[in-house]
């Protein structure tokens, strides 16, 4: 072997056992979904769809890559973050009926983002999603895996809904509603059911869900005749819906609760600094939240 070689093989050696984690590997739709442009399902699809290239060629699902990479996403190139590049933010939006969780609309009808504050360099994905005739709880994260983790089925995230239905329950449809009901993409179940008060054409009821299924909670209802007339998230895994955040407006989360969401995700803990939050205009909101009724207890 020669001297020059050899000394080459030994300086990448030693540069290999000084720095390990300089040749590591992520999966493509990781990295993208860190770095700001989206969800990570959302990058697999823009992968399978061929709109994504590394170092010239285009990209296929199951690619990994390092930081050192070029990518482009739909020809542009993409500024790539490592793990410690991204603070992570979340935010809570109280969502009203009426407003679509997209991001534009062929109809020009309102959506949810046209209420979030601007982020520069970086893009707000949705931690699940609520369909036009739902209110409530959405919350938003400038972290692709932090959304990844908490919407995926095998994390088991509760999510929390007020119901209003019309038509008679009985103990028979509740417990069937528990043990499982066969729908049209599967069995779906309420963990949880729980009266809230009202009479007649006006009965609101908790349930909880620990999937994210299209329109899976109406659904439910309707598989026993029963029509829901109004329907309301109030509590995402261990955060709950903010009375003092009324329709339309959206608060920053404290780190204390982001500290919360990232462990009940798997993920370590991660500093950011506080967005204007509100309205334009508001100050900063301080003290301790008010969550609306729920089932669930308020996690430590």
């Amino acid at each position: 072997m020669k001297k020059t070689q050899y000394y080459n093989q030994q300086q990448a050696a030693e540069k290999a056992a000084a720095n390990p984690t300089a040749d590591a590997t992520e999966k493509l739709q990781k990295v993208l979904a860190r770095s700001g442009l989206g969800s990570r399902r959302e990058m697999e699809t823009l992968i399978d769809a061929g709109l994504v290239t590394v170092n010239g060629r285009t990209a296929t699902l199951g690619d990994r890559i390092t930081d050192r990479d070029r990518v482009t996403v739909r020809g542009r190139p993409v500024s790539l973050k490592a793990e410690d590049d991204l603070p992570r933010r979340v935010i809570m939006y109280n969502k009203p009926e009426g407003e679509l969780v997209t991001r534009k609309d062929p109809e020009g009808r309102r959506t949810v983002f046209d209420h979030l504050p601007r982020l520069r360099g970086e893009r707000w994905i949705a931690i699940g999603r609520l369909d036009i005739n739902t209110s409530g709880l959405l919350l938003f994260t400038n972290d692709g895996e932090l959304a990844n983790r908490l919407m995926h089925p095998s994390h088991q995230v509760e999510r929390e809904y007020a119901v209003r239905v019309m038509g008679e329950v009985t103990d028979e449809m509740l417990n069937a509603m528990k043990d499982g009901v066969m729908l049209e993409d599967g069995v779906a179940r309420f963990t949880d059911i729980q009266l809230v008060g009202g009479e007649g054409i006006n009965v609101w009821y908790h349930v909880v869900i620990t999937e994210g299924r299209n329109r899976e909670v109406r659904r439910l209802w309707e598989s026993q005749g029963v029509t829901v007339s109004r329907l309301k998230r109030v509590r995402y895994g261990n955060i709950y819906l903010d009375k003092r955040t009324k329709m339309g407006e959206w608060i920053e989360l404290t780190q204390s609760e982001i500290d919360d969401m990232s462990a009940l995700a798997g993920l370590a803990k991660k500093s950011a600094t506080p967005l204007q939050t509100g309205r334009p205009g508001q100050k900063q909101r301080s003290g301790a939240r008010k969550p609306v009724h729920a089932i669930g207890r308020r996690s430590k």
